[in-house]
Order: C-alpha cells, then structure tokens, then sequence
C-alpha cells in the first residue's frame, strides 16, 4: 500500500492527491474493520497519544492490566503483545496499517483479551487508523512540536491529537487520563468525558484543576540510577525505570488502572517488578569498563531529557565524558530541529558522533551539516564533532574512544528493527544486536 501511494504521489497532480487521499484512507479503515469482525468490539481500547512516552505509558498500562489478572494485548511502536506472548514491531509505523492493526485487535480478541491498550499516534490519526476501533480510555502524555511539516503547522498537529479525545466524548461512558504537567493540556480536558483523570508531580496543577474529580498527585519524588520512588496519597512506589519522565508515564498507568477498579496496593506490587522498554533508557552491559545507553530519543526534548537524566541521576561519573551518538531524521521530516538537537548535544556531551538514524530520500551529509550548524564552534571545539555515516562503524568508533567510567548515549533508533534509506528502502538493524556484537568484538 505505501508503495502504491508513493508512486500516486508521484504521477498525480498533488491538489487531486491530497482531496482524494482521505477517502482512501477511510475505504482502507472500513474494509479492514468489516474484513476482521470489528474485532474492538467486546474489548476495553486505551489508546495512548501524545508526542513522549507513548510506548513506555503502553507498556506500562499493560503491565500493570496483566499482572493485575486482565488479558491484555499491547500495540506500540517498539512491540506487539498477547498476554504474555510478545514480539517486536517490525514496521516502522508507531500505528501499523488498517489491516494489520484490525488482525491484530482480532488476534487479541480471539486470545481472550479483555483489553487492548493501543499507542495511536498523530499520523495514525490522519490516516484514519483509529476509525472503526472503539475506544474507551484515551491518554493524554504531552505535547511539543514535532511533524509539523507533515501537519501543516503545530495547531493542526495538536488538533490531530484531540480528534481521539473527540472521538472518545461521543461515547456514554468515555474516560480521559490527562497529564495536567503539560502546558497544552486544557485543549483536551475541554473535550467532555463521562469521566477524567489527571496526573501531575505538582501541587500547584492539583490544586489549579482541583475542580477535576479524580487527580493523581505525584509527591516525595527520589529519581536514582535504578529507578525512582514516589508517593501518591499514602500508597509508596518503587519503579525500576530511570528518569522522571517515567515516573509522569507511570502516572499515566496509574490512572488508567484506578479508572478500571484496580486497588492501589495491587498497582504499587506490579510497577516494581516493571522491566525496561527495548530501547527506552536501556542499559547494555557486556563487562565493559563505561556504560552505554541506548534510548529512542529523536526529538529535542526527548534527547534532552535523556542526558539531563543521565548525569542529573550520577549515571555519568564525575571527571568521565559523555559520548553522544545520534543524527537526524529525513524524509523531509521537521527540519527545524536538527540544528536544535546539535545545539543540545553541544550543552551536554564531551564528544559528539554524527550518523545516520533514517535518512531516507535526503542527502545524508545535509542532514549531518544541518545538525552542525547548532553546535556553535565558540562553545564547542568542533575538533570533538565526529562524523561517520555509518551507523555501525560510528557505534564502533565511539566505543573505541570510550575510556574507563565513561558513558556512551545512542539515540535516534531505540528498539526499531529498520532503518529507512532512499527510495522507501528499509535494511534490518537491531541497535541492541548491533552493540552488543560491537561489545563483544572489543572485549
């Protein structure tokens, strides 16, 4: 199908592409609904939406439906899962396409699944993948610019987002979970729902939207390098996973879990034997003498607050460097935040390697010049920018540079199988494999 709408793009005028493209993109929907049984009937759907933590906040909301004693299926960017059976997303697509997102709601229904928590991204949205799936829980994480291109403008991005939330209000007993620690939450709390849930680390923001009924207030936060503690209400919480960015997703899942009658105590026993997300501030360990980070960070807000966690949690050792690897996303996708994403690397990181991520149809070197162009030579001696496009052999070249106690970040790709070249090419890559075989090589 993508390759059909490539080569349509290609051969019809745009203005006829684009009025003909929706209706496209809904015959695709319901054909795959019908085709499937309208498989989310019968279950209980949370789709999960925002710009950062979609699939940690997923993962999580599983995790804690199945230990809790719910079947659940999972759809994320980084993986797929049927109760305990799980396997790793290998489509590129945060939403998969029409048909195999219906077959897998019918996978998960015929399993027995009792709910299927769905990441349900804003491109997913516009295509209409959400159409002919019954939601009954969405979840607000947050909101900061990104596929602005692709949207025409961060309104209608934002827009994108809300249409789950429009969707959910016209259902009798729709409930809304709303990260209210992010600036641009109002626009989806005006959104009516039978019932809405708020998070926050904030006592200010609980007491702002005290008038809503049920609030999570997040207190006594400790962010270490195992994980984090915090407590809501008199319920105490250990969570294995690193940052604070995790303990808001965690937040996320305990509201999802309250909404579904799940005892506090019960929530607080599964989210301390929670493991890490591939690729979400996963820590690789091959008897090494430094650390290496992998994460998917690939936007400027997610990378910087990979490397704040990094050192503001003691991950970097004192008197060690920290080693950043990553580069920027093509296909004409946000540009803006290239140089962005340099100049915060530059605030950070004692050595910069530049590579590929997914480059797709553009100049690998002009995406590597547009990330330069942030990292001012005035701050940055730029004799510690390193370029390498490929991704394997940057990997090794950092890992060869890395010295006792350092600390290695590759971001970009996480938990991907694939990397996107030109002319809608995909090569396999497993980042995890590849640092790993680089590892042992080096040891």
């Amino acid at each position: 199908m993508e390759k059909i709408l490539r080569i349509g793009r290609k051969i019809i005028p745009q203005p006829i592409f684009e009025f003909f493209q929706p209706v496209y993109h809904y015959l695709l929907a319901l054909t795959g609904a019908v085709i499937y049984g309208f498989p989310s009937k019968g279950m209980i759907v949370i789709g999960v939406t925002g710009t950062k933590g979609k699939t940690t906040t997923s993962n999580l909301i599983a995790h804690v439906l199945n230990e809790s004693g719910h079947k659940t299926g999972l759809a994320t960017t980084v993986n797929f899962r049927i109760g305990e059976k799980e396997w790793m997303n290998e489509y590129k697509q945060t939403m998969v396409g029409r048909f195999r997102l219906q077959r897998l709601l019918w996978q998960m229904k015929k399993a027995g699944c009792e709910y299927a928590v769905v990441e349900t991204s804003s491109e997913g949205i516009l295509q209409y993948r959400h159409r002919f799936i019954d939601y009954d829980v969405a979840v607000f994480t947050n909101l900061s610019p990104e596929h602005i291109e692709r949207h025409k403008g961060f309104e209608n991005y934002r827009e994108a987002k809300v249409k789950l939330f429009k969707k959910l209000s016209r259902k009798k007993k729709g409930i809304g979970v709303y990260n209210l620690d992010d600036e641009h939450v109002k626009h989806f709390l005006d959104v009516p729902q039978f019932m809405q849930y708020g998070y926050t680390l904030s006592h200010d923001r609980a007491h702002e939207y005290r008038d809503l009924r049920h609030i999570v207030e997040i207190k006594n936060v400790k962010l270490q390098a195992a994980g984090s503690e915090f407590d809501v209400k008199d319920a105490h919480y250990t969570l294995p996973l690193i940052g604070e960015f995790n303990v808001q997703n965690a937040g996320a899942a305990i509201c999802v879990a309250l909404s579904q009658g799940i005892e506090m105590g019960v929530i607080g026993r599964v989210l301390a034997n929670m493991r890490t997300v591939p690729g979400r501030m996963e820590v690789i360990n091959k008897g090494q003498n430094f650390s290496v980070i992998v994460d998917y960070a690939y936007e400027p807000k997610s990378l910087e607050a990979v490397y704040s966690a990094i050192i503001g949690l003691g991950l970097k050792k004192e008197g060690s460097r920290m080693i950043c690897l990553f580069g920027g996303t093509g296909g004409g996708r946000d540009i803006w935040r290239r140089p962005v994403m340099g100049k915060i690397a530059a605030s950070y990181c004692d050595e910069i390697m530049l590579t590929n991520d997914d480059p797709y149809d553009d100049d690998q070197m002009q995406i590597i010049n547009e990330i330069k162009q942030g990292i001012s030579e005035e701050s940055f001696d730029h004799a510690h920018v390193h370029v390498m496009l490929d991704r394997r052999e940057a990997i090794k070249k950092a890992f060869a540079m890395a010295k006792e106690g350092d600390t290695v970040v590759l971001t970009g790709k996480g938990g991907e199988l694939v990397m996107c070249m030109e002319d809608g090419k995909k090569i396999p890559w497993d980042e995890k494999k590849v640092v790993e075989e680089e590892l042992e090589q080096l040891n």
